[in-house]
C-alpha cells in the first residue's frame, strides 16, 4: 500500500508540472506568474513621473554592479490609474560597471552612498528619462511613431564635454565641427541598426554623461558604456509601441 501512495505522489508532482509548463506556454497566470509581474514602480520615481506620462519602459537592474537586468513594458489609462504590464519581462544588457543614480528632467535625491553618474564611467544611470526619438539605419521606419532619425555616415554621437554639441547626436556634415571625440553611429556593428535616444542629462552639463541610448545587444551578459541593450526583436516590438501622444518614459532601477 505504501508502494501505491509514493507512486501515485510521483505521478502527482509529474501532473503539477505539466500543468505549469503548458499555462506558462500559454502565456497564462499559473505557476511561473510571479516571476513574471513586474515589481512595483519605486514610490519616489512613480510620484515624480509626469501626469501626462501612460507609457513607461521599466528596467531593474539585478544589482548595482550587475550588467544584467530585466525590462517590461507598463501602461495606465491616467494618472489615477494603476500601471500593467503589456510586455515582458525581456532580458537586458547594461552598463559593463553596473548602474549608477542619473540626471533626468524629474528626479529624486540621489540615496545616501549611490554612485553618480559621469562620463565614461561604464554605468547605465537609474532615474526617469523622457525618450524624444528613435533612429535606425533605414531611411524610413514603418510602424514608428515617435519622431524618427536615420543614421547616415556623418552622423555622431558627441561626447566631448567642451563641445557645444556635447550629448547630442549630430550630423557632422551640418554643424561646425568644434569636438575632439565622438562615436560614429553608422557601426559595422549593426548594434544602432535601431535604437532610441534616452534624455538622461538633459541640461548637457559637461562630464555629467552623453549619448545614452537603447540599442541592440551583441548577446546576453555583453555590458554596454552605458546603454541598455536587448535583442533587436524586444527592441522592435518596445519602439512600435512607444506613442508619443502618451508620453513615453524610461524608468530604470536596481533590484
Amino acid at each position: 500500500m505504501a508502494g501505491v501512495e509514493i507512486m501515485n505522489a510521483g505521478r502527482l508532482r509529474e501532473f503539477f508540472g505539466m500543468l505549469c509548463a503548458i499555462l506558462f506556454a500559454g502565456g497564462l497566470v499559473g505557476c511561473a506568474a510571479v516571476d513574471r509581474r513586474p515589481p512595483s514602480i519605486p514610490e519616489g520615481f512613480a510620484r515624480d513621473l509626469p501626469a501626462e506620462c501612460r507609457q513607461v519602459v521599466f528596467v531593474v537592474g539585478d544589482g548595482e554592479r550587475s550588467c544584467k537586468g530585466r525590462l517590461w513594458l507598463l501602461a495606465r489609462d491616467d494618472s489615477s490609474s494603476a500601471w500593467t504590464s503589456v510586455a515582458g519581462p525581456f532580458p537586458v544588457n547594461l552598463g559593463r560597471n553596473g548602474m549608477a543614480w542619473g540626471s533626468g528632467e524629474r528626479m529624486p535625491a540621489a540615496p545616501a552612498g549611490f554612485r553618480i553618474k559621469r562620463e565614461g564611467d561604464g554605468c547605465s544611470p537609474v532615474g526617469i528619462f523622457r525618450i524624444p526619438y528613435v533612429f535606425g539605419y533605414a531611411a524610413k521606419a514603418p510602424g514608428i511613431r515617435l519622431k524618427y532619425v536615420p543614421i547616415t555616415a556623418t552622423s555622431a554621437g558627441v561626447d566631448d564635454s567642451k563641445s557645444r554639441y556635447y550629448n547630442r547626436v549630430v550630423d557632422a556634415d551640418k554643424v561646425e565641427r568644434d569636438w575632439k571625440s565622438s562615436e560614429t553611429m553608422l557601426r559595422e556593428d549593426g548594434i544602432y541598426r535601431w535604437g532610441a535616444f534616452v534624455a538622461h542629462n538633459p541640461d548637457n552639463v559637461p562630464g555629467g554623461g552623453s549619448c545614452i541610448f537603447m540599442h541592440i545587444w551583441y548577446g546576453p551578459g555583453h555590458g554596454t558604456s552605458g546603454c541598455t541593450a536587448m535583442a533587436e526583436g524586444n527592441l522592435l516590438r518596445m519602439l512600435r509601441w512607444l506613442d508619443p501622444e502618451k508620453v513615453p518614459s524610461l524608468v530604470q532601477g536596481v533590484r
